[in-house]
């Protein structure tokens, strides 16, 4: 069985209550001779996750502005996708999970945005005219 595109995850049921910690790594794209160039192409980040019982390492691209928040901070990951990379070896293989996102966003933020989508789309509807 293939799966291109990852294995898509219920944030809730899987990682529920997440908790920024750190940058881990930076990982930098390699130049045509093999040396590492200063361009970035992602970031790893460790959060605390409740559900899992421990910490998780969750790559985000670099495109994403770089994370700073609070240690501590509650914050959502934006369509993550679970992925792996196999590595052949002489008993078999060995694979290693990880986890991409879209984004690591604070969660007050994603509450308070839903919440002015939501608010604006009643001042509008109350101000219809029939």
């Amino acid at each position: 069985m293939r799966l291109a595109n990852g294995i898509v995850i219920d944030k809730e049921a899987t990682f529920g209550n997440l908790k920024f910690s750190a940058l881990r790594r930076e990982v930098h794209l390699q130049n045509e001779d093999g040396t590492v160039s200063d361009e970035i192409k992602e970031r790893t980040y460790d959060l605390k996750s409740r559900g899992q019982g421990r910490m998780i390492q969750v790559s985000i691209p670099a495109t994403v502005s770089l994370k700073e928040f609070n240690y501590n901070a509650e914050v959502e990951i934006i369509n993550p996708v679970a992925d792996t990379v196999a590595n052949a070896t002489f008993q078999g293989a060995d694979v290693d999970w990880y986890i991409k996102a879209d984004d690591i966003v604070l969660k007050k933020q994603v509450s308070t945005v839903s919440q002015n989508h939501q608010s604006q789309g009643n001042k509008n509807n109350n101000n219809k005219v029939d």
